[in-house]
């Protein structure tokens, strides 16, 4: 669900003040300024310099401090190498779905939040997957709107009807793109439409042929291009559809399931790197996350067991099912199994929990159950999919 859009970090503000330069007017033409005014105006000049001089240090050392300073118990920190801080409120807010945990088919709940994309407004889109719908729901609202599918939760194969939807992306003009999984197709919604249209697979039929899928999970769509890359997940590899075609390539895996470095293991959803060129796929049957560069015939492990093995340590994942990169390149894995979401940063190996609570799930506000999904907001507000907790949960960033 990610369409190389970058996140943008605001940098903090600095201001310094402004300085009002004041000039003393000649109030006698026909005289010369006393010599107790130019030790005045030198006294003036000198005191101006001193405070310029401590507003400056104040500008940069305050900022340097705050963002060093570590928080209370109610947050999770993590200090980079840059002298930047990586804070989130470990204690959710429910912003769609049941803050309860219910299930249900009104319009105020959901049944399985599965994958999630944010707009230019910060509405966030779900993939309701087993109200087999995609829901929209603006800042602050309590109840959803149904964007594609049937409002009543009703599956189908029809252009009108979804079987599962899974990931999603929208392009600059809130159109969507999703995997309808359980149809084993790619669809196109246009805003405020009734019906979508097939853009690739073949309605019903799952297969491994390149114009066939197998329960497409992750979704990547190249904005200037249309180019579509599909975590084409039942068949264990990674497909890409040029705009307008209806046969694929593989560019990832397609030898099988498996967990030798040539091999993908039930790829449920991908991010693209544009550092390395490459694709970080997350391998929910081999509990890692790896990197294969486009062009390449291997992967290059980043977190998890190279071997598959799973566990929950600060190295082992298990069943991870998303992940998403920030500006500098760190990964947030839903780390699914172990009910939390890992932070590695950049060429780290050891992760950190910043949400949830390792292998301990639940319904508080600091628990998670399941998570399927999670996404960044340009302030790095951390967005998770609670899947069976069946609600969307905030976690903000300080």
């Amino acid at each position: 669900m990610y369409s190389f859009d970058p996140y943008r970090v605001y940098p903090i503000n600095r201001n310094v003040g402004s300085y009002t330069y004041l000039r003393r007017q000649n109030i006698d033409s026909e005289t010369t300024k006393s010599t107790s005014s130019k030790v005045c105006y030198i006294a003036i000049t000198i005191l101006g310099g001193i405070v310029l001089i401590g507003l400056l240090i104040a500008a940069f050392v305050m900022p340097l401090k705050y963002a060093l300073d570590t928080e209370s118990a109610t947050t999770t920190t993590i200090a980079t190498t840059t002298a930047y801080s990586l804070r989130w409120n470990v204690t959710g807010t429910t912003i769609a779905g049941s803050a309860a945990g219910s299930s249900g088919v009104t319009a105020s709940q959901l049944n399985m939040a599965y994958s999630l994309a944010l707009d230019s407004s910060n509405a966030i889109y779900i993939t309701d997957y087993k109200n087999n719908r995609i829901q929209k729901w603006v800042s602050d609202a309590l109840s959803g709107t149904t964007e594609a599918g049937q409002a009543n939760g009703v599956s189908g194969s029809s252009l009108a009807a979804l079987f599962m939807p899974a990931s999603i992306v929208l392009d600059s003009n809130n159109n969507i793109y999703f995997t309808d999984s359980g149809n084993h197709r790619v669809m196109y919604w246009a805003d405020g439409a009734l019906s979508g249209s097939v853009i690739a697979g073949i309605t019903g039929s799952a297969g491994h042929a390149n114009n066939q899928f197998s329960f497409p999970s992750g979704l990547i769509r190249n904005a200037a291009s249309g180019t579509l890359y599909i975590a084409d997940t039942g068949n264990d590899r990674i497909m890409q559809y040029l705009s307008g075609e209806s046969t694929g390539t593989v560019v990832a895996g397609g030898n099988g399931r498996g967990t030798s470095n040539t091999q993908l293991n039930a790829p449920y959803s991908f991010v693209f790197d544009s550092f390395t060129n490459s694709f970080i796929i997350v391998n929910y049957g081999a509990h890692n996350v790896v990197r294969w560069v486009l062009g390449a015939t291997s992967w290059i492990l980043l977190a998890g067991s190279a071997s598959g093995i799973s566990g929950s340590t600060s190295t082992l994942l298990c069943n991870p099912l998303s992940v998403v990169l920030d500006p500098m390149n760190n990964m947030y894995i839903s780390d699914t199994a172990n009910h939390r979401i890992q932070l590695f940063l950049s060429g780290d190996s050891n992760g950190t929990t910043i949400v949830g609570i390792t292998g301990s799930s639940g319904i508080g506000s600091t628990r998670l159950n399941r998570p399927y999904w999670a996404i960044l907001d340009s302030q790095l507000n951390l967005y998770v999919a609670d899947t069976f907790n069946h609600r969307v949960q905030k976690f903000e960033r300080y």
